[in-house]
């Protein structure tokens, strides 16, 4: 088999495949063009060719995100690698491992006037766990450089996932071929992390509230939460990216929060146990932050130090499933407060009164939209949600069975909603997948639509409310004069227009009494596009109106 004639180029991809990368997103360019060569030729490695490199970033995060193995980021020197960086910070917020490999010009070159010499070393060091940089010109394969390249790689195999950035200084010429070599690399090994287990009687007749923010499905960790859920002193209160779904728990933060006097202490844990990544619902991080907690533990690998709500007691670096399952084995009595009763109450109601909870205006708003696909959406299906408003209404409704919830919300940026989704749908040909995002999301990851092949089992609903919609429903932006012009920018662009330009078939809907039959044609049906037209000027009253009438 034909390779690069690079030995070092070589050399890096054996060692790529030897820790389990499969998958190369590669972005065309000239000083990477060997690494080309060497990937094609290589058969453990499949790569894809994306040509925007920011579009790229993010089909690889949505891809290592659907497969939780590693994907490789391929692209050439100069400003290239830059635009992976919004990508590459998702990736770190959210234990997504990514290898960001970037093609250099030699050192000494770097910063010397010629073409694509910007210093490229280091350049993501504040976002990456670890950082390996080689230069052909003082490169050999020995024993040392093949441990170096081992031990960088091992990165991707610890409880601590993440991108690492991997820099490779060449020369020209760079489009030769030779007989691919063989390199001999030390065993992998898959990296552990085990605290000791807490004194678990200091919850004895605490309120304990457990909080879960955004986790892959977790069938195992979902039983033993629900047992421990069973114990009347427990709430668990799960968001809808958490993808732990069962009746004892407390979806809907919002909602239930929305009837909740935050000085009333028969609604305040003592206790606050979290897992999981980022939280979406403001309410509960503004609620906890000014609760008089006793302890909090944080059951992660990751972040030792992060503090979400200000009273953090320890890091505990413990599988949670086995924490919970020892908590339950501990036999401790649990069932001296009704705290989840109270908890459950609230919800109980607040769901009720969403269910009698209607428009009536004969206009589509962004709320209705949500409220439509809750009757018509059903598993299986993979559901991603762009960020700002798309993903704050989704979690105003309980989680539908079966589907499984994904958002970048590391960041919470809203570039890379659609190239995510494309990764994703990709990397599971087998399975159904639909992203809901906003026109100004939507436009911003356009170059997405270039991605060939394109799922064919992805299918995009458009919000099209003609701008940034968030700034009409947080504090501050939705009163001021300069709102339309600075914040939400709004335009009179259609997203559906841009992906009829790229060749595709799509659906649009103007009027509230077509909303749920178009849904339904569009979900069952070839096409790939729906763009939904909402009523700009009344999205934030109608959302406050929502508040209002189920508030208890």
């Amino acid at each position: 088999m034909q390779s690069s004639d690079k030995e070092l180029v070589q050399m890096v991809v054996a060692a790529l495949a030897h820790h389990g990368v499969r998958r190369v997103i590669h972005s065309p360019g000239s000083r990477n063009s060997s690494f080309a060569i060497a990937f094609e030729a290589h058969p453990d490695i499949e790569t894809l060719v994306v040509h925007d490199e920011r579009a790229a970033a993010f089909i690889a995060l949505g891809w290592a995100q659907q497969t939780q193995t590693p994907v490789a980021l391929c692209c050439t020197s100069g400003s290239a690698c830059l635009n992976y960086y919004p990508a590459i910070a998702e990736a770190y917020y959210r234990n997504i491992p990514l290898l960001v490999l970037t093609a250099d010009r030699p050192a000494k070159w770097i910063n010397q006037g010629d073409g694509q010499t910007i210093v490229q070393a280091e350049v993501f060091n504040n976002h990456t766990h670890a950082y390996l940089g080689f230069d052909e010109d003082n490169f050999n394969v020995n024993p040392t450089s093949i441990q170096q390249i081992h031990h960088f790689l091992q990165h991707l195999q610890q409880p601590w996932k993440g991108p690492i950035h991997l820099n490779i200084g060449l020369n020209e010429p760079l489009y030769g071929f030779t007989k691919m070599q063989h390199f001999d690399f030390p065993k992998v090994f898959n990296a552990t992390h085990s605290a000791a287990l807490p004194d678990f009687s200091v919850l004895k007749d605490k309120k304990i509230m457990v909080l879960v923010g955004q986790m892959d499905p977790n069938p195992a960790l979902e039983i033993q939460l629900s047992l421990f859920a069973k114990f009347s002193n427990v709430v668990v209160l799960v968001e809808n990216t958490s993808n732990l779904q069962n009746e004892r728990f407390n979806a809907c933060i919002d909602r239930s929060l929305n009837s909740i006097d935050n000085s009333d202490a028969a609604y305040q844990p003592e206790v606050l146990i979290s897992l999981g990544g980022a939280i979406v619902s403001k309410r509960i991080k503004a609620y906890l932050r000014q609760t008089p907690l006793h302890l909090h533990w944080r059951l992660a690998s990751d972040f030792p130090d992060m503090n979400t709500f200000g009273v953090l007691s320890a890091c505990l670096p413990i599988n949670p499933i086995l924490f919970f399952k020892e908590l339950l084995s501990a036999g401790l009595e649990l069932n001296s407060l009704n705290f989840h009763g109270k908890w459950k109450a609230i919800d109980h109601i607040a769901k009720d009164r969403q269910a009698e909870f209607q428009t009536n205006t004969g206009q589509i708003y962004d709320y209705g939209v949500f409220a439509a696909l809750q009757e018509v959406l059903s598993a299986p299906c993979i559901l991603h949600l762009a960020n700002s408003s798309v993903v704050r209404y989704a979690q105003l409704f309980d989680p539908i069975e079966g589907v499984h919830y994904y958002s970048n919300r590391g960041t919470s940026g809203i570039d890379g909603s659609v190239s995510t989704a494309v990764g994703a749908a990709l990397a599971s040909p087998d399975q159904q997948h639909l992203l809901v995002c906003g026109d100004t999301s939507f436009i911003y990851d356009s170059n997405a639509l270039w991605t060939d092949p394109f799922p064919k089992n992805l299918k995009i609903i458009i919000i099209q409310n003609h701008g940034g919609g968030i700034f009409q429903i947080i504090q501050g932006p939705a009163n001021s004069p300069l709102r339309a012009q600075y914040f939400e920018a709004t335009h009179q662009k259609s997203p559906g227009k841009i992906a009829e330009g790229y060749g595709f078939e799509v659906q649009y809907c103007v009027e509230q009494q077509e909303l749920i039959p178009t849904l339904v044609r569009f979900l069952e049906n070839g096409q790939q596009f729906l763009e939904i037209q909402t009523h700009q000027d009344g999205n934030a009253q109608v959302l406050q109106d929502f508040f209002n009438f189920v508030k208890k």
